[in-house]
């Protein structure tokens, strides 16, 4: 609890250096819910949601639901398929009708691998993403690709950093990057929370964000009797 209460301090006094009116300015926050079930030794199912706004406890401005089907490779190599809907609020940037809706679809590969014993993991996405924004209908595809390490501290800690970049399949390819540094806290060999910093550079804007997660798997196999 006390490495939770002195990463909250310090992120409070990050977010009162920031006290303008423009998402820059705002110290903002992203909060998430993310679970894995596991239903066979090669399937899982992933569930999640996410709550992002504009400063931490105001102006929310995007709400975020996923699912999606994990098939287990081996250790090291995951396949996923899975579906994501946004309902994005961009009255903080533009006046009138101000929602975007989202639909969004995607195939990713993910990989864990050790280099001079530093845990490394990839992950590599293709979204196609269904636009609906004051009666137009767009469809635009990118890649994402994450490059990041999870270190062990002890039975407690961990560090979680990586980076992740966008790529667009047309007109401007490379719109936006992210960076993420937080401090994981395992509360049970299943569960963690994770509070930390995410700059998010998109569109020409560089926001800095609050993010906490909460992530934890369940195990729905049948256990095997003796």
């Amino acid at each position: 609890m006390k490495y939770l209460l002195i990463t909250l301090v310090i992120i409070i006094s990050i977010t009162n250096a920031f006290s303008q009116t423009t998402p820059e300015d705002k110290f903002g926050a992203w909060y998430m819910l993310d679970g894995t079930h596991r239903i066979s030794d090669k399937v899982s199912i992933k569930t999640g949601f996410q709550l992002r706004s504009f400063e931490v406890l105001d102006n929310m401005n995007l709400l975020f639901y996923y699912t999606g089907i994990n098939y287990h490779l081996n250790k090291k190599t995951t396949l996923t398929i899975a579906y994501n809907y946004l309902d994005i609020d961009r009255s903080f940037l533009i006046s009138g009708e101000n929602h975007l809706y989202e639909n969004r679809p995607y195939e990713q590969i993910s990989y864990k691998q050790e280099t001079f014993k530093l845990p490394i993991y990839h992950r590599l996405r293709l979204e196609h993403r269904f636009l609906n924004f004051k009666h137009q209908h767009t469809t635009l595809n990118r890649f994402r690709y994450r490059l990041g390490t999870k270190i062990k501290l002890n039975d407690k800690l961990f560090i979680n950093v990586n980076n992740e970049i966008f790529a667009n399949t047309k007109d401007q390819v490379f719109t936006e990057n992210r960076f993420y540094a937080a401090l994981g806290i395992n509360i049970s060999k299943s569960n963690n929370i994770q509070i930390g910093y995410l700059n998010h550079e998109i569109n020409k804007l560089n926001l800095n964000r609050l993010q906490v997660g909460l992530f934890f798997k369940t195990d729905l196999r049948k256990k095997k009797e003796n």
